[in-house]
């Protein structure tokens, strides 16, 4: 008898070997029919996958991750299917799923189009309404490469000649198509319903520049057009809120020729920055943090000694000053390492909280650089704490609170996820069991939903990253928590107990923000751009509609000014329409408009960007107005 207990804790009783497929069906037929995967004993697998033995079952929908990985993997196969059609000659080289979608990169004798992008959309269509019946099929590694030798696909043969000779290689296969791949995938082509191909891009083989460029075709699919046509909306209100666009247009930010990936702040982009950094400087403040600064250029034996030199070198700037080699800091910590070493401490002096707006540079592929987004140097609002073992828990509870109160401020919502140990990590896996355990159940005593993600942990430690959720539901990771018996290792950190006895402190790295040009960015497009009063550039845009007005529109802006209000007086000999229409393209919070009956009772005529006209306002009202909705920081 075979145990099946599905995710309600019920068990299903099977006398032979079944399938998940089978399961759902004898669930609902409903079920069945929408069903993508399953996840066996925790693993994402085929609904095809063969139950032979006593295990835990989920059947994944597309409202699931795993359901919408073998909805889209499914997806670029049917597109990779009809691009052979089309152009017979075509090589395969990779097709994964990827957040929001698909892509596959072929090599093809002529450039894409998007005239091309129809064509091949319409024989997907024709293979979705076949309703091929998808088969999975194994193979050694030498028939594996033979076979794929046999149908001429190159980059798939180079692909399995780099995994082990023991490896066993999955195949797919939906009627004369046939890829190497290790899945999932749905049953047959009928259940994918509503696709569109997006863009064409270049992309090198393997990521290398060394290589050949591909012709990357991206796309996305949804079980009902509704949900595609919502998708497609929000993509065109995201490319409507572009902070690259809108940078330029709110004269906030450049990238220049001469410096590509390092960006330029204009003045207005500078407020922004500033009232940023003194918002995060105050919160700090208010915690018990202490402001420092390392300097931007170390030695490269300190970097050995950390071990980025061994993990991370790849992605840093070198140079050499007196015959000595040096490094530009990708990252704050060893610097603020040996701030911690400078004096020694006691436990009662524990913990401990530097932090650090530190400017860091690391290396970025040119394709891979993207406004404010990805660039090649940016500020990290790092903060490191040294603390005792049993301080563990509460200090990592108190960084959860501050990053909630900060995110809260700007509107946005998030969700959590817990990154383990990855391949390249150093260091005991004692140490490394402590450390995520002791990050779960932190979450778990929190009682915040969380999700894992293996392997994904820094080198030296497992760590808790904050996703949020902005105003048109995208996702964007800032906000991390680093867990780190390492370091202080390397670096000989110790305290002196109420032994008397030296011992090593526990160190934990963590970022709220994560950069502030990428957090700037986020903004711009959570905002589109119109931020609210407290963080705008310009808060106030006085218009009078004639040049006699002049004085009374100065006297205004001089008593805004003198209370930190950010003020500008449009004195251009411009219709007052005019005047109005570009402030609320230029996202003015308040414009206050000055014609005779305010000149005669010194008032203004208050419009707000959001609301319109609000009528007139005396300038002590106007002032209590402004100041009270920046003090409640009001989105």
């Amino acid at each position: 008898m075979i145990n099946i207990r599905l995710k309600d804790g019920s068990v299903k009783e099977y006398e032979q070997p079944t399938t998940a497929y089978q399961v759902a069906l004898d669930i609902s037929e409903g079920l069945a029919r929408v069903a993508c995967a399953a996840e066996v004993d925790g693993d994402l697998e085929d609904l095809r996958k063969v139950l032979d033995k006593d295990c835990d079952l989920n059947i994944l929908t597309f409202d699931s991750d795993g359901g919408k990985h073998a909805y889209w993997h499914t997806s670029t196969h049917i597109m990779a299917q009809a691009v052979k059609r089309i152009f017979p000659k075509a090589k395969l080289a990779i097709g994964p799923a990827i957040d929001n979608g698909f892509y596959y990169d072929f090599d093809l004798e002529r450039n894409l189009t998007p005239e091309d992008l129809d064509t091949i959309e319409a024989e997907m269509k024709k293979i979705i309404k076949e309703k091929i019946q998808i088969q999975r099929e194994e193979l050694p590694r030498e028939d594996a490469i033979q076979r794929m030798k046999d149908l001429g696909e190159d980059y798939k043969v180079e692909l399995i000649e780099d995994l082990p000779e023991d490896a066993v290689i999955s195949f797919y296969t939906q009627d004369e198509f046939v890829d190497l791949c290790a899945g999932p995938h749905l049953m047959n082509t009928g259940q994918v319903k509503a696709y569109k191909l997006q863009s064409i891009a270049g992309a090198y083989w393997r990521g290398s520049e060394k290589n050949k460029m591909l012709q990357r075709i991206y796309g996305t699919a949804f079980p009902k057009k509704a949900q595609l046509d919502d998708y497609l909306e929000r993509l065109e209100e995201a490319k409507r809120r572009d902070h690259r666009k809108l940078g330029k247009e709110l004269d906030l930010f450049s990238i220049q020729e001469e410096g590509p990936g390092f960006p330029f702040f204009h003045p207005k982009g500078m407020i922004l920055r500033n009232i940023l950094e003194n918002f995060w400087r105050e919160e700090h403040t208010k915690q018990g943090y202490e402001e420092i600064k390392t300097p931007i250029i170390l030695d490269v034996e300190l970097w050995k000694r950390s071990g980025h030199w061994d993990n991370y070198r790849e992605n840093m700037y070198f140079t050499t000053i007196d015959d000595r080699d040096f490094a530009v800091k990708p990252m704050n910590c060893p610097g603020g390492m040996l701030m911690y070493k400078r004096t020694m401490h006691s436990y009662r002096d524990l913990p401990i909280k530097m932090a650090e707006l530190g400017l860091v540079h690391r290396h970025e592929l040119s394709g891979a650089l993207h406004g404010l987004m990805r660039v090649r140097n940016f500020t990290q609002d790092d903060a490191h704490l040294y603390m005792t073992p049993d301080q563990i828990k509460d200090q990592i509870k108190e960084i959860i609170d501050l990053t909630d109160k900060i995110y809260k401020v700007f509107g946005f919502t998030y969700r959590v996820e817990l990154s383990t140990k990855p391949e390249n990590a150093i260091g005991d896996d004692g140490d490394w069991e402590v450390a995520i355990q002791a990050l779960r159940e932190t979450l778990e005593e929190k009682q915040i939903p969380f999700r894992i993600n293996e392997g994904d942990g820094a080198f030296y430690g497992p760590k808790i990253d904050f996703h949020l959720e902005d105003c048109i539901g995208r996702t964007w990771q800032c906000g991390t928590i680093q867990l780190d018996f390492q370091m202080p290792e390397r670096f000989d950190l110790t305290y002196v107990g109420s032994d008397n006895e030296k011992h090593r402190p526990v160190m934990v790295h963590r970022t709220v923000l994560g950069s502030i040009e990428r957090f700037i960015g986020i903004l711009i497009e959570h905002y589109a751009g119109a931020f609210p009063l407290w963080l705008a550039p310009e808060q106030v845009r006085i218009l009078p509609i004639a040049p006699a007005f002049k004085e009374h529109a100065e006297k205004l802006s001089a008593m805004l000014k003198e209370n930190d209000i950010r003020v500008h007086v449009d004195m251009r000999d411009e219709k007052i329409g005019y005047k109005i229409r570009e402030a609320q393209m230029d996202k003015i919070p308040y414009m206050l408009i000055i014609g005779q009956k305010e000149a005669d009772s010194n008032s203004a005529s208050i419009r707000s960007r959001k609301e319109g006209d609000l009528g007139s306002i005396q300038p002590e009202v106007l002032l209590e107005k402004l100041q009270k909705e920046i003090k409640e920081k009001s989105n």
